[in-house]
């Protein structure tokens, strides 16, 4: 590959002996065109998203409503995740991408024309919700797995972290925006805020110097390449057990949207800018989070199933929470806790991942993490509404701390380690140590690290 007129910022500016720092992939110039054109398209994403789940709200009174939109842009990821990977793997990642944000753009615009000309219904935004998934299905792995495109496995990391950050940053401004907006003019302009904020990334697309881009081999059309990356995964305990805890905390977890509504009418008997300010507030934690993990130069999976634990508490605490002030203050831990656990689960499964099956791996992630919704989504939305905010709340909660202790006692096992508990002064309480360390064999002591 000859390098373009501006080789000096391609990935290979950064040696193998400097240090990561926060902004790091900033040095890359198609990072730094992407980052910006995307955080303007992010900001009218997450007006959409509160702007569409109040109309729901309004046009049926109904948590359960909200879960079912969610839950239909979500399952076409459920549905058909892993053949966007299979795609990712075999095309060019950037002429995909801008196509998806040009459907993504018709769409939202679509939502605002509906809503302008007050002939808009429920149906409507299910309709225009479900496409919003089936263009997801493609963007979502090739989005992904193109950061490695630009900024190379070096600054993999780095660069996930900081795209994350993005869009939380993103849900700081978007949210608050939204809700002034819908109280002012009414959410159709949010719609088209929207619609048309996706033309600044397809502007980044057209201006990158394809010569510094990095992309993994392009997999041939071929049969059985679906079977081959589940075979894959299935082989490798390692992403194996870390994808299933994703889909617990996706499934259950992450439904923030039904949450916050149902706390924000039920619980706290307020309107949309309440709304929009404790999702801002959850992005506040969700951006420092994002941010901290772009500093770690390393990852271990143990800490990232520690992050999945202390979210999961985090939500069973909140659900009890007495009052509003607390309620809001423990928003940003909430967020803080989320993102870490969402930033290093997606970076050691890229990482960790051979090139030629990141896309099919990085979908199955994307497929359990997101397309679990329209599974939680309805459940939680059904519970909120029958038995209140709070009990939804505590059941996603619950269900995620199982899951993270579970994996964590398997992923242990796997690594030949066991449980150590010690209530002598001076010493950790809880540890894991190796069952016997004398009959720990090679693939063992390649589990403990892959596990530690």
């Amino acid at each position: 590959m000859s390098p373009g007129p501006g080789a000096g910022s391609a990935p290979a500016s950064l040696t193998a002996t400097d240090k990561v720092s926060t902004f790091s992939s900033f040095r890359v110039r198609n990072y730094r065109i992407h980052f910006f054109g995307n955080a303007i398209s992010n900001i009218g994403t997450w007006m959409q998203r509160i702007a569409q789940d109040w109309l729901v709200h309004e046009l049926t009174d109904s948590a359960a409503a909200v879960g079912i939109t969610l839950a239909l842009q979500f399952l076409p990821m459920l549905l058909f995740g892993l053949y966007g990977g299979v795609l990712a793997d075999r095309v060019d990642k950037r002429k995909l991408l801008i196509g998806t944000q040009v459907a993504l753009g018709l769409t939202g615009l679509t939502l605002a024309a509906l809503t302008f000309t007050d002939v808009v219904n429920v149906y409507h935004v299910y309709v225009l919700a479900f496409l919003v998934g089936l263009v997801t299905v493609v963007d979502n792995p090739a989005r992904q797995t193109f950061v490695s495109d630009m900024v190379g496995p070096r600054l993999l990391r780095n660069a996930v972290s900081l795209n994350s950050a993005n869009f939380q940053s993103a849900r700081l401004i978007g949210p608050a925006v939204a809700g002034v907006m819908i109280a002012a003019v009414g959410g159709a302009w949010a719609f088209l805020a929207n619609g048309l904020s996706f033309i600044a990334p397809i502007i980044g697309l057209l201006m990158m110097r394809t010569s510094e881009l990095n992309p993994a081999e392009r997999v041939p059309r071929g049969r059985g390449q679906l079977r081959d990356g589940l075979r894959y995964v299935g082989g490798r305990p390692d992403l194996l057990w870390m994808i299933v805890l994703v889909g617990f905390i996706g499934t259950f977890g992450y439904n923030f949207a039904i949450w916050l509504v149902a706390f924000t009418d039920q619980v706290f008997a307020s309107g949309a800018g309440t709304f929009g300010l404790l999702n801002s507030l959850m992005a506040a934690g969700s951006v420092v989070g994002a941010l901290l993990a772009a500093r770690r130069g390393s990852n271990r999976t143990r800490f990232t199933v520690g992050a999945a634990a202390v979210f999961s508490s985090l939500l069973v605490v909140a659900s009890a929470a007495p009052n509003f002030v607390v309620f809001a203050v423990l928003m940003p831990l909430i967020g803080l806790a989320g993102m870490t656990f969402q930033v290093t689960a997606n970076s050691t499964i890229q990482i960790s991942s051979d090139p030629a099956m990141r896309g099919r791996v990085i979908s199955l992630f994307m497929m359990v993490f997101v397309g679990g919704t329209p599974i939680g989504g309805p459940l939680v939305g059904w519970l909120s509404d029958e038995f209140g905010a709070r009990v939804g709340l505590i059941s996603g909660g619950l269900v995620c701390l199982a899951a993270a202790v579970g994996v964590a006692l398997i992923l242990a096992r796997i690594g030949g380690l066991r449980l150590r508990i010690s209530l002598r002064a001076g010493s950790r309480g809880f540890a894991l140590v190796p069952r016997d360390p004398e009959e720990v064999t090679a693939p063992a002591g390649a589990a403990i690290r892959s596990v530690g």
